[in-house]
């Protein structure tokens, strides 16, 4: 599904609703999640999941092709993880 196709479903879902104001929902939200998450809060959406971030330390990687050790940088992801009731709609 692409960032098109999720503004034009909350246009279905708000019929009176222009796309140019989808869009910019969508981006407010999404905005609002990468900021809280860069800044080191976790997210919930309930009956969706969680959003966190996650701090990888330094450690020893090999390169694939050579087999030679390389040091990688310690970094932060983010980690989702999603809840009950949406794990239960995938699964049937």
């Amino acid at each position: 599904m692409k960032r098109s196709d999720i503004v034009r479903s909350i246009q279905v879902n708000f019929k009176n609703m222009r796309t140019s104001d989808a869009a910019e929902m969508l981006d407010a939200v999404t905005d609002y999640i990468i900021e809280s998450v860069a800044s080191g809060n976790r997210i919930e959406v309930r009956g969706f999941g969680t959003f966190q971030p996650r701090a990888r330390a330094t450690k020893i990687g090999y390169n694939p092709c050579t087999g030679q050790p390389m040091k990688l940088e310690a970094s932060t992801t983010i980690l989702f993880k999603p809840s009950r009731e949406l794990t239960k709609r995938m699964n049937g």
